[in-house]
């Protein structure tokens, strides 16, 4: 997995609303948000980088997204 880069985008590609990081993944993943303290939602863009499939992960915080604890 790798973090943020200065080729992110300042909001989201896919809900346009502000993100807390990205990560970017090159193999299997697994996602469970439902019981987590610190983000409510991450958005999942396809990306190819150096030739090869990735998934961008953009992680929202609770605030982000106008949701309550």
């Amino acid at each position: 997995m790798n973090m943020s880069d200065a080729t992110d985008p300042e909001l989201c590609p896919v809900c346009s609303t502000p993100y807390d990081s990205v990560s970017l993944h090159d193999r299997g993943l697994l996602v469970n948000l439902l019981d987590n303290e610190r983000y409510r939602r991450v958005c999942f863009e396809p990306v190819e980088r150096d030739g090869r499939p990735h998934v961008r992960f953009f992680h929202h915080t609770h605030e982000q997204v106008g949701a309550d604890d």
